[in-house]
């Protein structure tokens, strides 16, 4: 599968969608989110949080970077938003966040250039309106493309609510 467009109606949509993702994850997955500012990312991380079992509030670590949850596997969650160039997102030490005992999910990961994994899961979301976002799964790697085909199928047996895929 090369890429799975969904759009979601409401918070508690683009959550359950992360919650999907969640309860697939296994050790070691890294998913890497880009959008503008107000389109969803930490919404989505806050539904992968609760699909990995984790009962904490997720909030964006903005200020500190990086934030560590645990669950039925740790999620690691980074925000590159206020690192101006590659340098600094390399002193971080960020290859310690990419384990096998952790998922790691990172917002404004387009900064983070050649350092962040190859296989990996990249997640863009767009603002559409005040309730709708886009949202694209672009798999990098065999595991996310098994990922995702599961993720697709998982959500057309989703009872809870209507899926729009693009």
């Amino acid at each position: 599968m090369n890429r799975l467009n969904i759009i979601t109606i409401g918070s508690e949509q683009t959550q359950n969608l992360g919650s999907h993702i969640g309860k697939l994850s296994q050790g070691n997955d890294v998913y890497l989110l880009t959008g503008i500012l107000g389109a969803g990312k930490t919404c989505l991380v806050q539904g992968i949080a609760f699909g990995l079992g984790i009962k904490e509030y997720t909030c964006s670590p903005s200020f500190m970077i990086a934030r560590e949850y645990r669950g039925r596997l740790h999620l690691n969650h980074l925000d590159l938003y206020r690192l101006d160039n590659i340098e600094e997102i390399a002193d971080l030490g960020i290859e310690e966040y990419f384990n096998a005992e952790s998922v790691c999910a990172i917002e404004w990961a387009e900064k983070g250039g050649g350092i962040l994994p190859v296989d990996n899961l990249n997640i863009h979301l767009e603002y559409i309106s005040e309730n709708e976002r886009k949202i694209m799964l672009e798999p990098h790697g065999r595991r996310y493309n098994d990922l995702l085909k599961q993720l697709a199928h998982n959500l057309q047996g989703d009872d809870k609510g209507k899926w729009n895929f693009l």
